[in-house]
């Protein structure tokens, strides 16, 4: 039976495990005595069960190909096609909000965003806050898995300026990949990362709830974390009250979000290096303590003249607001400090919103759940720029990499510099396109830096009041999704799809 099922197209094995979820709403539901919104996901996962039976009764004994397009375009179909029966369930419980506001609900869920039409939480019964939490931890798990089993072979997602994509480098790994079935590609790496997504969460989770944290926020936050979404049953970790203790945990495990390397070595070719050695986490450590200590200069310079017993003390509580808020937008989560306030009001300054979009437009580690641009580029383009300026002082100098930089290949900052072209084109596209369909242009950049870098949250604190996706047109809200879509799945992989030369394959 599971033979068959891996036999399956990808994108239907994904719908049947997204049906299987279903389940799990429901019998929360049914805990709560919610019995419609019980009924609604009991019913949908069933009817969703039976199709995909049906489906696959009707390809039994056929032979299927699958190319290396096909994988990626069965990604594509999960990011814009799957919401659409992710949405059903979801739709029919509240019974209070159109579909398309499901659907947009669903699309940021499983592309991480965390960027959700109901501002107010008291909206939606716990058991669709629960569900908007499984669908963002499945879009993580799956880009988890997404990047060694479908992105790594195609060198896309980041994996195009590292040596991998050398010719010669990464022929024999392409080969076992395009050989082996989409079912046991999946199946493979599946095996060796869902016990340590699915650890960690559950690691994560226990803690939370022996800080004081109900089972639900806990649930909730942890997935959040994993799955750097930032969606949260309560409007953020900023409206809990357990505070410090519980942001210290999270901190922690958002270091996940930092480097591949934190939790495994599957697309790392040649000799494993330790972590102090990786050039993303130690950019990212570098970010981490240099804008909050910037910040906290900064703050404690314009409150100097004030009581300094209580300029101490709000200093302490800046210091950490400002490096949980930063490492949280480096890593595209969006969790901001119950401590960010008093960041604010001990000097009287506005919100920094600049710093957190340039940080999430930064974004965390390649082939990790974070989006933007990635640590990895940003450190090729440095490295590139450095090289530079060598160069103006010594023309004719050779250079030579070191050991800690031969993960980048020859032309990684050429194709590092050609996505980052890429990806502002987009952001003006986006932004264009939103301003065009009624948003005003502060409005429509930070929605189009939200989407594009997969950071929801942003548009609650980026700017000076908080944006209402809900107010949006239809039109507007369908722009917003196909953005997400677009910065989860990458303008390169995109422009892949688009290739004739790789139909052919």
């Amino acid at each position: 039976m599971l033979e068959r099922i891996l036999h399956l197209p990808v994108f239907l094995i994904f719908v049947i495990l997204a049906c299987l979820a279903m389940f799990i709403p429901a019998i929360h539901a049914l805990t709560q005595e919610a019995f419609h919104v019980a009924r609604s996901f009991f019913y949908s996962g069933l009817l969703g069960l039976i199709v995909c039976a049906l489906i696959g009764i009707a390809m039994s004994g056929r032979t299927m190909h699958y190319s290396a397009l096909d994988h990626l375009f069965a990604l594509l179909g999960v990011f814009l096609i799957l919401p659409v029966i992710l949405a059903i369930p979801f739709h029919e419980a509240l019974r209070t909000t159109s579909f398309v506001n499901a659907y947009v609900e669903m699309v940021s869920s499983i592309t991480t965003t965390g960027a959700t039409l109901f501002d107010d939480p008291s909206r939606l019964p716990s058991s669709l806050h629960l569900w908007r939490g499984i669908v963002a931890w499945a879009g993580g798990l799956l880009m988890w898995i997404a990047a060694a089993a479908i992105l790594a072979p195609l060198n896309l997602g980041g994996f195009e300026v590292t040596t991998s994509a050398e010719p010669g480098q990464g022929g024999a790994r392409n080969l076992d990949m395009r050989a082996a079935s989409p079912g046991q590609r999946l199946l493979r790496v599946s095996k060796r990362l869902f016990p340590i997504y699915t650890g960690l969460t559950a690691t994560l989770w226990l803690c939370l709830i022996i800080t004081g944290n109900t089972p639900l926020d806990g649930l909730m936050h942890a997935m959040s974390t994993l799955a750097t979404s930032g969606i949260s049953a309560i409007g953020g970790m900023q409206e809990s009250e357990i505070g410090i203790s519980a942001e210290f945990l999270v901190f922690l495990f958002l270091f996940f979000a930092l480097s591949r390397l934190t939790f495994s070595t599957d697309t790392i070719t040649g000799r494993t290096r330790a972590l102090h050695e990786d050039a993303e986490f130690r950019i990212g450590l570098l970010l981490i303590i240099g804008i909050p200590v910037f910040l906290f200069l900064r703050h404690w310079l314009a409150a100097f003249e004030v009581n300094e017993e209580e300029d101490i003390l709000q200093g302490i509580k800046a210091l950490w607001g400002s490096m949980f808020t930063v490492l949280s937008f480096l890593t595209t989560t969006g969790f901001v400090s119950s401590e960010w306030d008093a960041a604010q009001g001990w000097s009287g300054l506005a919100t920094p919103g600049m710093i957190l979009m340039g940080l999430a437009l930064m974004g965390g580690g390649v082939a990790t759940t974070a989006g933007g641009v990635k640590l990895l580029r940003v450190f090729t383009l440095y490295l590139n720029g450095l090289r530079e300026m060598q160069k103006l002082i010594h023309p004719s100098s050779v250079s030579g990499q070191g050991i800690r930089d031969r993960r980048i290949r020859k032309q990684g900052a050429y194709t590092a510099w050609v996505f980052f072209m890429l990806f502002a084109l987009s952001m003006a596209f986006v932004t264009l396109a939103l301003t065009a369909l009624g948003a005003s242009f502060s409005e429509a950049l930070v929605m189009s830096v939200a989407a594009l870098s997969t950071t929801g949250p942003l548009l609650n604190v980026a700017g000076t009041e908080p944006i209402l996706l809900a107010d949006l047109p239809i039109a507007a809200k369908l722009c917003f999704a196909a953005a997400t879509v677009l910065g989860r799945l990458e303008t390169l992989a995109i422009i892949a799809l688009l290739t004739p030369g790789l139909w052919r394959k």
